[in-house]
């Protein structure tokens, strides 16, 4: 069997697997009980952007950009493949304001630390606070599940997450519930 084909096999095996998520309540927990400013900028930036954690550490001033006058961050995702990703406006000033007052320079990470240190902070606090295990990949999970939810879109939602194929995003369509599925039709208004 080729390479290719066993990679499409195991993709659709998972699809049926569960997908962990935090409510926007266990995110806000999280962020009002970091202590240090870097540390609730990273946990916001991953929960509102679903960038990896690789992406996110290699966050620079000079990534953020605009695509149709709204910002967004030129991401280097899996694959080095170039990807912009949408920035809510309050998150893009916050960073900004962070690496002005930190003296950050343009092409000077947002975030000067690894991923096993960002993988610790965000554990230590998912237990501390929530009393269960957080990763920051379960961050981009809520990213996920929350914006397919709000926009029932799936292959939006592949573009945003920098997935290759739609099996990897269809997974997190087993999260949906009949309730949303009504709110995503109730969306969609004709005129005529």
């Amino acid at each position: 069997m080729s390479n290719t084909l066993v990679q499409r096999k195991m993709a659709l095996n998972r699809v049926n697997l569960p997908v962990s998520y935090l409510t926007e309540e266990d995110i806000r927990k999280l962020v009002e009980a970091c202590k240090k400013e870097r540390d609730r900028l990273l946990i916001t930036l991953l929960y509102q952007t679903g960038v990896r954690i690789s992406e996110a550490l290699a966050l620079t001033p000079a990534s953020i950009r605009s695509f149709e006058g709204k910002p967004a961050m030129e991401i280097m995702g899996k694959g080095r493949k170039l990807r912009l990703v949408a920035l809510p406006g309050n998150l893009k000033e916050k960073l900004e304001s962070y690496a002005y007052r930190k003296g950050i320079l343009v092409k000077e990470r947002f975030f000067r630390i690894n991923r096993f240190r960002a993988y610790q902070i965000i554990s230590e606090l998912g237990e501390s606070v929530l009393g269960k295990r957080v990763f920051p990949h379960l961050l981009r999970h809520s990213d996920a599940i929350i914006r397919l939810r709000k926009t029932g879109n799936p292959k939006a939602l592949q573009y945003h997450l920098g997935h290759n194929t739609p099996a990897m995003t269809l997974r997190y369509l087993s999260t949906l519930t009949q309730e949303d599925a009504l709110r995503v039709q109730q969306e969609v208004v004709f005129e005529g």
